[in-house]
Formats: C-alpha cells, sequence, structure tokens
C-alpha cells in the first residue's frame, strides 16, 4: 500500500483479540487500541475505528456516529455480537461496515481494507475459491464457474459462515445465533429451508462440500 491508515480499536477494556494485531501487521497499518470516551474526545486521529457491539451497547451508536461524522473522513467497522445484531442500528452518515464476531479472519480482513481503501484493486485474501466457486468478501458477491449467483443475504451469510469455519458441524440451534443472530420465531428448521436454497444455486459439484450431519446439523467439508 502506498498510503499508510491509522486504525483505532475501542474497547472499554482496551484489550483487543490477537488477530486484530495480526491483520494490522498484515495490512500494514498503524493499529492503536482507544477507551471510547478518548475516541469521541480525537476521532480524526484515526482513518478507521472498529468497535465491538454488544447488547450492552446496541442502542448507543448515535453518539459515536456524530462524532465520526463532524470528524469528516472517518470510517466504522462493527463486530456485532450475534444477539445484538436485531437491535443494531447501523450508521448512515459515515462510511461503514459490519461483521459478526464469529466471522473468520479473512472475511474480518476484507471489511477492513474495502473501508480502507475503497475502489482500489481487491487483495487477494477478499476472495475464496473452492472448485468452480468464488466468493468475494469483500463484496458479498458468489460466482459459480465463472457466473453470478443471486444469493439473499441470509443465504450469502450461512455459506460464508460455514466456509470459513470448514470441518465443524453446527446444529441447527447454534446457526441461527451465529448466523442470524437472533431466535427465529419460525423455528429453526428455517436453516434447513436456507441450506436446500443454497446447495440448489451452488450445483450439484459444488454443494456436496454443504454436508448434512445426522443427528446434529450442517458442516462445510473442504
Amino acid at each position: 500500500m502506498a498510503h499508510r491508515k491509522t486504525v483505532y480499536f475501542v474497547s472499554d477494556t482496551l484489550k483487543s483479540p490477537d488477530r486484530y494485531n495480526d491483520i494490522a501487521h498484515d495490512l500494514d497499518v498503524t493499529f492503536e487500541c482507544s477507551s471510547y470516551q478518548n475516541l469521541l474526545a480525537s476521532p480524526a486521529d484515526a482513518d478507521l475505528v472498529i468497535r465491538p457491539i454488544t447488547e450492552a451497547n446496541a442502542d448507543a451508536l448515535g453518539e459515536l456516529e456524530n462524532a465520526l461524522a463532524e470528524a469528516g473522513t472517518v470510517s466504522l467497522l462493527l463486530v456485532v455480537e450475534p444477539e445484538a445484531m436485531s437491535r443494531t442500528r447501523f450508521p448512515v452518515r459515515i462510511p461503514c461496515d459490519f461483521v459478526s464476531s464469529e466471522a473468520g479472519s479473512a472475511e474480518l480482513e476484507a471489511r477492513i481494507r474495502r473501508l480502507l481503501w475503497p475502489g482500489e484493486e481487491a487483495h487477494s485474501g477478499d476472495f475464496l475459491t473452492i472448485d468452480s466457486m468464488t466468493i468475494n468478501f469483500s463484496t458479498y458477491q458468489v460466482q459459480v464457474d465463472g457466473k453470478p449467483v443471486d444469493f439473499t443475504y441470509l443465504e450469502y451469510a450461512l455459506l460464508a459462515f460455514l466456509i470459513t469455519h470448514p470441518g465443524h458441524a453446527y446444529s441447527r440451534d447454534a446457526l441461527l445465533r451465529r448466523v442470524w443472530g437472533f431466535e427465529y420465531y419460525g423455528g429453526s428448521r428455517t436453516v434447513d429451508v436456507h441450506v436446500r436454497r443454497v446447495r440448489a444455486k451452488l450445483g450439484p459439484d459444488v454443494s456436496e462440500r454443504l454436508e448434512t450431519v445426522r443427528g446434529v446439523g450442517y458442516m462445510w467439508n473442504m
């Protein structure tokens, strides 16, 4: 990258997971930890703010949005706990994206890159190719045999979650918590419906990797 950026990880505990430091190193950006109050006092020092969102702070994004909007050049990435997803109002006055706290590092890096360097050539890490399928984490797009596949958001989110957590079987209830982010009132069988749709859209060859684990749920087999 020709221009170095500064990323603030905002947490009241001032503790950041190691994976954020690893991603910052890979992207060659300056990575700093900041308390929420310090960030509000000097938001213009950052190019990107990463803010974990939990049930406790999901309703308190207005103050942060206003501060970053006044700074004028700061983007925001929300790392949202599944249980807080349905309560989170995403900012509209600033460049903003979000990712589930359960997402893999590849998707998290793609979101950070898209906010820091919008419009620049995609990094190879933004893409994952499996057989004839390519998934672009920065644009939420999937192609099979070079042709775009029209997924709904939840179909894409389910697929992206499973392929970034390969080899692990998840129950329907676990997938509802991690992908839907809230308890679906229609029951956990909605996962079966979405899996069928994803398989149909992927085609017979790629869909073989989305396995049914009898008595458990579903797993992506690499």
